[in-house]
């Protein structure tokens, strides 16, 4: 399984190798706001938060996720590496989806 750190990592390396930026979302007096804020080539903005595959959001990060998206903002909050390719296929960026899940279904043929 992996950590909420790894997949954080991977989401930075994989949005770099496509020309964005996904900076560290730190807003002091605001706890629970998503981990990081993607920036993508085409002008796009998102939100996203980060969980493991059984991770489960707060209800301060809901809170701020609801508030967040009422503004117009898209939040992803993505769960494991599953969750991780899908947000790549869903923001247009399908070789990092498709490597993101070959990766997954390799974790789980190690693991079986």
């Amino acid at each position: 399984m992996m950590r909420e750190r790894d997949i954080e990592q991977l989401l930075v390396r994989e949005v770099r190798k496509n020309g964005g930026r996904a900076y560290k979302f730190i807003s002091p007096g605001n706890d629970g706001v998503p981990d990081r804020i993607v920036l993508v080539p085409d002008g796009k903005i998102y939100f996203v938060e980060l969980k493991t595959l059984h991770g489960k959001e707060s209800a301060l990060q809901h809170a701020q996720r609801r508030r967040i998206s009422e503004l117009g903002q898209i939040v992803f909050v993505v769960y494991g590496l599953k969750g991780l390719a899908d947000f790549f296929k869903a923001t247009g960026f399908p070789e990092s989806s498709d490597l993101i899940a070959a990766i997954a279904e390799k974790m789980r043929e190690e693991q079986a």
